[in-house]
């Protein structure tokens, strides 16, 4: 298949060799590592990938980073290392590098979250749209987490899904994980929320990434917003219906929002002593 593959990495031998044999049917197969500590390097170059190495600063520019590369084909396909390329979706990757339409420079593809050996139809607010395929030279990656891609030409919507397994390194791990996402995602919202205003026009937008920008400043201003985002989750969404799997995962999301909500305050309160 005419399509080159990037994997961004860090300590990920849990997940990495699952990740490569998944995208076995590209003969162009890059890591982009953050400078891993275990056997990740290791196992990329075991599986025939070319390794990068870079020191993380932040996912935009980590992807930026590995977009720039040269790779062997027009088109890349880029994925986490506890994500999975389905039999279904490659095949339908190879179908739309085939069919030749020039104006479509980005596909969206949306994600299978597995929790507890299920999937999280409901509870993990599915369908979110992910940029993941890209012509070569077209796409550029903004904000620093919970990243956004943008294009100057068409974008494309892909019917199959990436099987995601975020929990293969444990609970403590995604724990962790949050809790640095958190931090990140206060330093941004903290200049959005102060610089722009609810962008309303966008909710009605037939792109699905800037109708959740649009969401994301609405509901950041929202009183008991971790609260409610339990309830969106696990009653609105019908995360019930995902048994023990939706309860836990709709308390874990609404202990992330309240993270956010916490750091934000703490933020404006010391912004607030440092100027009075």
């Amino acid at each position: 298949m005419s399509v080159s593959v990037l994997i961004l990495t860090y300590n990920e031998e849990v997940n990495l060799q699952k990740c490569l044999e998944s995208v076995a049917f590209s003969d162009d197969v890059w890591v982009l590592d953050s400078q891993s500590s275990d056997q990740t390097v290791a196992i990329a170059r075991s599986g025939g990938a070319t390794v990068l190495t870079r020191a993380f600063d932040n996912y935009a520019a980590q992807r930026m980073y590995g977009l720039q590369q040269d790779f062997k084909h027009d088109w890349i396909l880029m994925l986490d290392a506890d994500e999975r390329i389905s039999p279904e979706l490659a095949t339908e990757i190879q179908s739309v590098i085939q069919s030749n339409n020039s104006s479509v420079t980005l596909y969206r593809v949306r994600r299978k979250d597995m929790f507890m050996g299920k999937w999280l139809r409901r509870s993990s607010g599915y369908p979110t749209w992910f940029g993941r395929l890209f012509r070569r030279g077209k796409v550029r990656v903004e904000r620093e987490v919970n990243e956004e891609y943008y294009t100057d030409g068409k974008v494309g919507l892909l019917r199959e899904h990436l099987i995601h397994y975020p929990f293969n390194k444990g609970i403590e791990y995604w724990i962790t994980r949050h809790n640095i996402y958190s931090s990140m995602e206060t330093d941004r919202l903290e200049m959005e929320l102060s610089s722009q205003s609810i962008p309303w026009k966008l909710f009605l937008n037939k792109d699905p990434m800037l109708r959740r920008r649009a969401l994301k400043q609405f509901a950041y201003r929202m009183p008991f917003r971790p609260f409610g985002a339990f309830i969106y989750l696990y009653i609105v969404r019908g995360g019930f219906l995902d048994g023990a799997a939706g309860f836990r995962f709709s308390t874990m999301r609404a202990a992330y929002e309240f993270m956010i909500d916490i750091k934000l305050q703490e933020a404006r309160y010391r912004r607030k002593n440092e100027q009075g």
